[in-house]
Formats: structure tokens, C-alpha cells, sequence
């Protein structure tokens, strides 16, 4: 259950960072709250999740799941750069998480 509310945390990071993008110096009033709920959340989902996962993993995944979504969220809804060594760099990323939850 901790793990499942780990990536859900991390899914909530890239809601925030999501926001970050619209929220005009945080006077756009829905993107403001919008982040603030997120990061709310995705926070405290980190906090209940490190309480059965070391924390340093737990931070590494959470972090991890956060900087991949958004490299995707960039490429797929704001037209940045797909590279092929940018993919690569993801998978990257992603294979350090997986060896972080093996290793855990």
C-alpha cells in the first residue's frame, strides 16, 4: 500500500509542476489552487508512504516519478523536444527508480 501511495504522490508532483506553468506569479486564482491542492497532496502522500519505506528511496522514487512525468507532460502537451537522447535519459531515470524498489 505504501508504494501505491508513493507513485500516487509522485502523480500529484506532476500536477504541480504542471500548474507551476499557468499560474501567472500565482495570480490566476484556479491554477493557484490547483497547485496548492497538489502539492498538498502530493506531499503528504510522501510523508505516509516514508513511514514504511526508507525515506531516502522513498524521496528518490517520488522525485524520479516526478521529473519523468513532467519531461513527458512537456513533450506531449507543450511541443518540447523528444530527442532520442532525452528518451534515453528517461529510461535512465526510470531504470534507477526500478533498482531503487528492488533494492528497498
Amino acid at each position: 500500500m505504501a508504494w501505491a501511495l508513493l507513485i500516487l504522490g509522485g502523480l500529484f508532483e506532476v500536477g504541480f509542476t504542471t500548474c507551476l506553468r499557468f499560474v501567472e506569479g500565482f495570480k490566476n486564482l484556479p491554477w493557484t489552487l490547483a497547485f496548492l491542492v497538489s502539492v498538498s497532496l502530493s506531499m503528504g502522500l510522501l510523508e505516509v508512504a516514508s513511514r514504511s519505506i526508507p525515506m531516502g528511496t522513498a524521496y528518490a522514487v517520488w522525485g524520479g516519478i516526478g521529473a519523468v512525468g513532467t519531461v513527458l507532460v512537456g513533450i506531449w502537451f507543450f511541443g518540447e523536444a523528444a530527442t532520442p537522447l532525452r528518451i534515453l535519459l528517461i529510461f535512465a531515470i526510470v531504470a534507477c527508480i526500478a533498482g531503487l524498489k528492488l533494492v528497498a
